[in-house]
This record gives C-alpha cells, structure tokens and sequence, in this order.
C-alpha cells in the first residue's frame, strides 16, 4: 500500500471520501445548478418544489451516475496528488519526503493540485451539468423562434418549455454526442473559469486544511486522528467555501450551457 515517499491510501480514502460526498451533495448540487442557470424559480424553497413536484425525489438525483462514477475517481487523484505531491516537494528541497511542509511548498502543491484538477474535472462537471439540464426551459432564441416564422406568426424572445425533452439518454450518450458535434474541444466548455476557480480555490482550501491537520494532531502522534482529518477539512472548506465557489461555478455553468439546446 506504501512505499518510502508514495502512499496509496491517500488515493483510497480521496476515493472513499469523493463517493460519500456525491451521495450527500448532488440533491444541494442540482438545485444549485437549476438556480445559477434556469428560469422561473423564485428562490431555492421555490426551486426545491419546482422539481420535486414535476419530477419526483429522483428529479434531485438526475445525472448522479455519472458523478458517482467519475467523482470517486476524481477526488481520489486529487487528494492522492496533493499528498504525494507534498511529499516529492519535501524530498527535493530537504532531502526526505516526511519533512514538514512549509507555506511555500503547500502553495505550490496547492497549485499544482488545482491545475491538475481541472483536466478530469473539466469533463465531469460539463456532462454533470447537462444531464442535470436536461428537463430545463429552453430559451426561444436557441430554438431559432424569435421573431417571424414561416406562418407570419411573430414569436416574442421568451423562454418556451418543451416536456420530457431528453437530449442524452445518459453519461456516455452525452461523451459522445458532445465530441461528435463539438470535438475533444467540447468536453473543455468553460474550463477557464474552472482554472480560474480550483488553482486558488485548492490553494485556499489545502493551505487552511493542512495547517489544522498539523495543529489537531497530537504531540505523541505521527499521524493526525480521522476525526481530526474529517475536523479540518470541515473547517477549511466553511473558511474558503464562500470565497471561491458560487461566481465560477455560475460562470461555468452559464458557459457549458449556452449551446445545450441550440
């Protein structure tokens, strides 16, 4: 499971870690992307009842399969990245991969964490966001309504909605219609607000994170408590969550969509 400066259990539990949260948050997760993007909701109670009423409690957990699928994986490279990443830093500048890490070397493990981040990122969250999409109002002008029609009925700009329009039968259906239509390119919509939002947003998150790792562990011990692990991740992510999630995330999620139903 080890070796002398790499650890495969950082891997494990990222993974472990990435499950339970996608069980948890993807419910939250869809009615913040319903908000950040639709038409029509009033507020989040608003929303809340919207789908539920429209499509029952499975309506919170569409376009979870693929999450589950991609997100285990996904933190688990990132955590595992990030610690071992540490761990090669205190290598090179010390001369033994258990050194204690000072700000310099988080910040860059940090970084390097978040930049990496966003190329599995990047395409999780564009299918993710689709599939959660997939029942949303359609703008009138994306469906080339707007204005005169054949008929001479003229149509006003306004949002139409179209019932049970499903463009992707699931995660994979949606792959590859996206790299049909719009190439290896497309699976990278709005990856610049995502590196705009994970190299600092990582760098806020891990900084804070290792630091109450380091003052949660015991004198006696080498390795901090679970608890104290699932303390600090707790801690760092309420200190930074506020700061560098909801303009990149609605930026994102803006972007992705703007040619869903064109």
């Amino acid at each position: 499971m080890t070796s002398k400066n790499f650890r495969l259990d950082d891997f494990i539990a990222g993974w472990i870690g990435g499950a339970s949260s996608v069980v948890v948050g993807h419910p939250l997760d869809t009615v913040k992307t319903r908000l950040q993007t639709g038409n029509g909701y009033q507020n989040t109670l608003h929303c809340i009842l919207t789908i539920y009423r429209k499509e029952t409690v499975m309506g919170f957990f569409k376009g979870m399969s693929f999450p589950l699928a991609s997100i285990t994986v996904y933190n688990s490279v990132v955590f595992g990245f990030f610690s071992n990443t540490q761990r090669l830093i205190s290598k090179y500048r010390y001369g033994d991969g258990w050194h204690p890490c000072g700000m310099l070397d988080l910040t860059v493990a940090s970084m390097l964490t978040g930049l990496m981040s966003v190329g599995i990122g990047a395409p999780v969250d564009l299918v993710k966001i689709r599939l959660q999409m997939q029942t949303q109002t359609v703008l009138a002008e994306n469906l080339q309504l707007a204005g005169n029609v054949s008929n001479g009925t003229n149509i006003p700009l306004r949002s139409v909605h179209i019932p049970n329009q499903q463009l992707y039968r699931g995660p994979i259906h949606c792959i590859s219609s996206i790299l049909q239509t719009e190439g290896i390119q497309g699976l990278y919509r709005g990856a610049g607000a995502m590196i705009l939002r994970d190299v600092p947003g990582y760098t806020l998150y891990f900084i804070p994170y290792a630091i109450f790792c380091n003052l949660l562990t015991p004198s006696t011990s080498s390795s901090p408590h679970p608890c104290s692990i699932w303390l600090a991740g707790g801690l760092a992510d309420g200190a930074v969550l506020p700061h560098r999630r909801p303009p990149a995330c609605a930026a994102r999620s803006a972007t992705t969509l703007r040619l869903v139903f064109c």
